[in-house]
């Protein structure tokens, strides 16, 4: 487990990527065609206990080929690592030691996440009915699932640009 500009060259290809956006209350979970061209939004998990999520996402990813993982970092404004982005980390390195659910040698990246939750508010507040949409999109998981495809998709974007 590594930043993703320091292991991009080494992702698995051909099969898709899952990224995770971790809350304290849930995870957005999106998932990359195999091509690993573009994101897609594909649930939140709504957060109890560790183990319990950990089944919750063992049974998403029984239904997906998944090659490799990308968890959004929540660095802070001016780059460094705060107290989140630790929580963030202490996550992926339980997540990475669950072999049942990612297999004995995962590729798992951790990728700037700043302002991707603030961004997909903004672009939901600007569809539809503020107050009734930012409610409605909190509670159904669709501002988490979104943010988690907007991790994605910048990280994608990020690995097209700097093929090697």
């Amino acid at each position: 487990m590594d930043r993703l500009e320091n292991i991009a060259t080494k992702r698995p290809r051909g099969i898709a990527l899952l990224a995770m956006d971790v809350g304290k209350k849930t995870i957005g979970l999106a998932i990359s065609d195999p091509d690993q061209t573009f994101a897609m939004p594909l649930k939140t998990i709504n957060r109890t206990k560790f183990t319990k999520d950990m089944e919750l996402l063992k049974s998403t990813l029984d239904q997906y080929e998944v090659g490799g993982f990308i968890i959004g970092l929540p660095l802070s404004m001016d780059g460094s690592e705060g107290p989140r982005a630790q929580s963030v980390r202490d996550f992926a390195l339980e997540f990475a030691n669950r072999n049942e659910i990612v297999g004995a040698d995962p590729w798992i990246a951790l990728w700037d996440e700043r302002l991707s939750t603030k961004t997909v508010e903004q672009m939901v507040d600007k569809s539809v009915d503020k107050r009734k949409t930012k409610i409605n999109a909190k509670k159904s998981g669709l501002i988490d699932k979104l943010a988690a495809q907007q991790i994605l998709q910048t990280a994608l974007d990020y690995i097209d640009i700097n093929k090697k």
